[in-house]
């Protein structure tokens, strides 16, 4: 795939989300929807990315790590926006193939984005594009054919006339072009059309005039074309996206007790035999360990590490943490920025106040430590190896308790037995 460039169109406002976020940010299942795009064309092999960026293009491109970003000053439709990435896909000699989808698709497989690449490269056309069946095909562009079969032309909604409206075969919006092919009909395109712009579309008009080939790949998957353009559209990306995560935790293993109420985001890792009960919410760049229990009503945030046997129970909260192998925390806890050793137990409502108001200090908590039910551990602070905590102590910063040691009371102390 070297010789492939991805260009994302990314450049509209998405007025239809009434949001002060660009569209292409908005998150989904833990991750803002472009980056599923971009990951799909890495995951592939695709190096060199450019994403076409407008309204707040500074925020989009904060985001958008390893991906070159061009920005389209004035929104004159899809054709004008690849236009501004000539100059960085046509000096690069070795890249003769282009790649262009949208950012607010984000249920784009990258298996289907193979197959259409699979099509260009061996049919050799000048274009292949993604096309699906439609009985109710209202809002996208129509795909004309000839009376060979061939496609002529693309035909936008707006422009549509009640002929053309009663085409069901619909284009997706995922092309793979000849390099060469591309920039040379983008120059003919002019913006004769509802909108006066320039649309991307036209490309494919231009081409079949000239006898360069245009084929397609259908597919039958209704959710891969699901654009994001609502907070409505949002919420049913959202359902379909979260249920992959699940199936994919699932199949490698893990149980999902109640799938409908247990909340994955992408980038978990989970390993085997690990029970997940309802109501837990795990958010990304969360590692869990083999043979763990979470819930019900647990959840793990970002930055979290759980190592192997781990039990962690209702309505416990950890965030930023690790976990130590054969650790126990069952009921009602927060655990923040806490470095937690092995065969630690946790009491029932054991806090670590991690926060003093300006910034978050860490606790450590080494192996077969035993914690109160109901203790509080002010951070910065240190449980030693197997040491205790009564029940209802409050361990103040930097008090730190030595190995073997019980304390207890408020604030704790030393228990002289």
């Amino acid at each position: 795939m070297k010789n492939i460039a991805g260009i994302i169109l990314a450049a509209g406002e998405g007025t239809r989300m009434k949001s002060s976020l660009p569209k292409v940010l908005h998150p989904l299942c833990g991750k803002p929807m472009i980056r599923y795009i971009v990951d799909n064309l890495k995951a592939l092999g695709i190096k060199k990315i450019a994403a076409v960026v407008g309204h707040k293009a500074d925020q989009v491109k904060e985001r958008l790590e390893g991906v070159r970003c061009v920005k389209q000053n004035r929104l004159l439709g899809t054709g004008d926006a690849v236009l501004q990435t000539a100059k960085i896909i046509l000096q690069d000699a070795k890249i003769d193939t282009v790649l262009i989808l949208y950012g607010d698709t984000p249920l784009l497989t990258k298996e289907t984005i193979k197959k259409l690449i699979d099509k260009h490269k061996t049919t050799g056309a000048s274009c292949a594009l993604l096309t699906a069946q439609l009985k109710n095909p209202t809002g996208y562009g129509r795909i004309k054919r000839n009376s060979g079969g061939k496609i002529v032309k693309i035909i936008e909604e707006a422009d549509a006339s009640i002929y053309d409206k009663v085409i069901e075969e619909i284009n997706v919006g995922v092309y793979c072009f000849d390099k060469n092919s591309l920039f040379e009909a983008l120059k003919k395109i002019v913006p004769d059309n509802e909108k006066e712009e320039y649309y991307l579309t036209d490309t494919i008009g231009i081409m079949a005039k000239s006898n360069l080939s245009v084929e397609s790949v259908v597919t039958d998957n209704m959710e891969e074309f699901l654009g994001v353009n609502t907070r409505v559209e949002l919420a049913k990306a959202e359902s379909v996206m979260r249920q992959r995560v699940l199936d994919k935790i699932m199949r490698s293993g893990v149980t999902v007790i109640d799938p409908d109420n247990t909340y994955i985001e992408e980038d978990v890792e989970i390993g085997r035999d690990t029970v997940i009960y309802p109501y837990t919410f795990i958010e990304s760049n969360v590692k869990i360990g083999s043979g763990c229990s979470l819930g019900p009503f647990a959840r793990l945030r970002t930055g979290t590490t759980v190592r192997d046997n781990v039990g962690i129970g209702n309505f416990v909260e950890i965030v930023r943490s690790e976990i130590g192998a054969g650790t126990k925390i069952r009921h009602q806890c927060y655990i923040g920025d806490t470095v937690m050793g092995k065969d630690v137990n946790i009491g029932a409502g054991t806090i670590v106040a991690n926060y003093d108001g300006r910034k978050k200090h860490e606790t450590v908590i080494e192996d077969n430590a035993f914690i109160g039910t109901g203790s509080i551990l002010i951070a910065p602070v240190k449980i030693g190896k197997s040491a205790v905590t009564g029940a209802g102590s409050v361990v103040t910063k930097n008090n730190n308790v030595p190995a073997g040691k019980t304390v207890v009371g408020v604030p704790a102390k030393i228990l002289k037995r």
